[in-house]
């Protein structure tokens, strides 16, 4: 399987690149640090500098592998990081990862989830090997589904994560798209 790693992609809006030990702050105060983001994502609020400079520390060091792919998400207007975007699971053997994101909730509504979710679909697409892409958000985050759906991904009964533990959705709604 042929991959590129976490590249620079740029938007009309954003620059999606590699976490810096620079983003702790923004990290910190623009969404690690948001219960609200956190929970959506499935993940604790990083309620100190010193668990966000843990969670920083591990980003960063995923760099040494072509197989990581998470990218900070910066809105070029201001420099400042208003959440990330990533594959929290990649399947060499089936050419596919699975796609996570969150956005700050200052930052919310303004379209920037589907704009990086667009760019790095369209991206890996073109610099990889990967055929599928995969995500899932839970029924209630209706907002998740139409970000979704605006970068072209398409409900599907079931996604990778939840097949290998012989598992069926429930209350999640799952997502992919296919390289055409």
């Amino acid at each position: 399987m042929r991959h590129c790693g976490t590249q620079t992609i740029d938007t009309q809006r954003l620059r999606l690149r590699r976490f810096e030990a620079c983003d702790l702050g923004d990290m910190l105060l623009n969404w690690a640090g948001d219960p609200a983001v956190q929970t959506e994502y499935g993940e604790p609020a990083y309620t100190t500098a010193e668990a966000a400079q843990e969670l920083l520390d591990r980003y960063i060091k995923g760099y040494s592998s072509e197989s990581f792919y998470r990218w900070a998400i910066i809105e070029k207007e201001s420099g400042r990081n208003i959440g990330q975007i990533a594959f929290c699971r990649v399947y060499d053997e089936l050419c596919t990862a699975e796609i996570e994101y969150c956005i700050g909730t200052a930052f919310q509504g303004r379209g920037y989830a589907g704009e990086a979710l667009s760019a790095v679909i369209g991206s890996i697409f073109k610099s990889t090997d990967f055929r599928r892409l995969e995500a899932y958000h839970r029924a209630e985050n209706t907002k998740s589904g139409r970000v979704l759906e605006k970068s072209a991904m398409h409900i599907t009964d079931n996604v990778e994560r939840f097949r290998q533990q012989g598992l069926a959705p429930e209350g999640e709604v799952c997502y992919c798209i296919e390289r055409s």
